[in-house]
């Protein structure tokens, strides 16, 4: 009888968090309308709609109700509930126990505040005027240390941002990963600069037409496994993957006429994310248990399937053709060899988005480290575009021109996003170790991208990430799909190979 009185409140627990899902769900359609198609006119009143949704959303966080069924579970039954439903008992009393830490008033400014400075940012890049952003960017940081206090009170506050991201992350573990990355890969970026190697890629270079691009693109997405009956794919300033559901996956890329490659790259990075949110855990969409883990093992499937597989040589073997017909005008004649080696260049560019994988894990620990120091205020907000492009010439040997090329390039800081930075080379090195046991698992996986067979690929990744949802820790994930916990290895061993070919070095 006991057992199913705990049963008849786990299911009334299920029915409110259903509920918060569904209304961030249309939080999450919000925004993807903000960035995509909402009338520049209508920012001033989003913000404020998505503060008083993110209120609603709190309130019902923090609902003395919701609470109660939670303790009641926790304190007198969990071992009657099978692993999913624990999962999701235990994710609603951390989500629960941290939204009734902070108050409403301060969840509604950081909203209001996070949406309307998306709108000051974006003007601010466009004009290269980095003191217009500024002052909102001094709020934002002041409101997310507030919030740290309260959400973490026995975290540093930089650590509390990181962990919203990276669950059980902190400086202490990614300070000295980040510092082992810059000792290898500094100098492998200067040997390739020194190089004798000069890569042929002006057949990359010209005008190709954004309506054959989107086509492109579009064939890539659905062949690698992006289900159009339960996504869309749209264009925004920044690229990204949201929406409302599973089965509401929208993802977005942007084009320029003069290089097709950074928009197919961009389509198949977000559709990698796309895989992972159409892939989540059946049967439990809407609970916390399906969720996708931490932004780091996000990255990873995004990454896995930009760099692993679609950067392969294989890869460009099966797509060449394709490639050639659509744009022959510019790659009529070119080599397997050539493509292969021209989209895989390697020199430090000012652009984040645009930089290749051996540069790239520079730009992330650039920013983490002006994060940590915005946080620990030994970086000034007034000081940041002398910091940040001193630090571009440190470790990419190039210096900004303009603060739009430099420190107002990336969309996050304007939402308040600070941590979510180091997810990106956290999940560069996820993506390198799962494809490492991925090839141990699975027969000829280099004639399987060849042939263009992604079925197994993707089945694999179903089956090992997608479906597992938030059961497992992330140390936990990785050790059981990989064997061992996060090693950097894997991937400075990745590049060094890759690019020491390439390069001849």
């Amino acid at each position: 009888m006991k057992s199913e009185i705990l049963k008849g409140i786990y299911k009334q627990l299920v029915l409110k968090l259903e509920e918060l899902s569904r209304l961030g769900g249309v939080m999450g359609i919000m925004h993807w309308d903000q960035e995509v198609i909402m009338p520049k006119g209508a920012a001033e009143n989003r913000s404020k709609q998505m503060a008083a949704l993110a209120g609603v959303l709190h309130e019902k966080s923090i609902d003395l109700e919701f609470g109660r069924l939670i303790n009641k579970l926790v304190d007198t039954g969990i071992e009657n509930f099978t692993e999913i439903e624990q999962c999701n008992i235990y994710e609603a009393k951390r989500e629960y126990e941290l939204e009734t830490k902070i108050p409403k008033e301060l969840v509604q400014e950081i909203a209001e505040l996070s949406s309307r400075g998306h709108q000051i940012w974006a003007k601010a890049r466009k004009e290269n005027k980095f003191e217009d952003f500024a002052p909102t960017l001094e709020r934002l940081i002041f409101l997310k240390k507030k919030w740290a206090k309260f959400s973490f009170p026995n975290l540093e506050p930089y650590d509390a941002n990181i962990d919203i991201f990276e669950r059980g992350m902190r400086m202490s573990n990614l300070t000295p990963i980040f510092d082992q990355l810059k000792k290898e890969l500094i100098p492998l970026i200067a040997a390739i600069k020194k190089s004798s190697i000069n890569l042929e890629t002006s057949f990359l270079e010209g005008d190709f037409s954004i309506d054959k691009q989107k086509a492109l693109g579009k064939t890539i997405s659905k062949d690698i496994g992006f289900d159009y009956n339960n996504g869309r794919m749209d264009s925004s300033v920044h690229p990204f993957c949201g929406g409302g559901h599973s089965t509401d996956v929208r993802i977005t890329t942007r084009y320029r006429t003069e290089n097709f490659i950074e928009s197919l790259f961009g389509v198949i990075h977000e559709t990698g994310h796309g895989l992972y949110e159409q892939g989540r855990m059946p049967g439990f969409l809407d609970l916390p248990v399906s969720e996708s883990l931490t932004m780091g093992i996000h990255e990873s499937q995004s990454l896995f399937w930009e760099r692993m597989i679609a950067q392969n040589l294989y890869f460009c073997d099966y797509y060449l053709n394709l490639f050639v017909e659509t744009f022959p005008e510019k790659l009529k004649g070119v080599s397997l060899n050539a493509f292969y080696s021209a989209i895989n260049l390697s020199r430090p560019s000012f652009i984040r988005v645009e930089a290749d994988e051996v540069t790239y894990p520079m730009h992330i620990i650039l920013r983490y480290e002006i994060e940590k120091g915005l946080f620990d205020e030994t970086i000034s907000v007034r000081n940041l575009p002398e910091v940040w492009n001193d630090k571009m010439e440190e470790y990419l040997g190039i210096r900004p021109s303009s603060d739009s090329e430099g420190v107002l390039q990336d969309v996050h800081w304007s939402g308040g996003a600070f941590g979510y930075f180091p997810s990106y080379t956290l999940g560069a090195m996820y993506a390198c170790q799962f494809y490492s046991k991925m090839l141990l698992d699975i027969n000829d996986i280099p004639k399987m991208i060849a042939t263009g067979n992604f079925s197994c690929i993707k089945k694999w990744l179903n089956e090992n990430i997608h479906e597992k949802g938030r059961i497992f820790s992330t140390d936990d994930l990785v050790l059981k799909v990989t064997g061992e916990k996060l090693n950097p290895c894997f991937f400075i061993d990745y590049l060094k190979n890759k690019y020491g070919e390439i390069y001849n070095l």
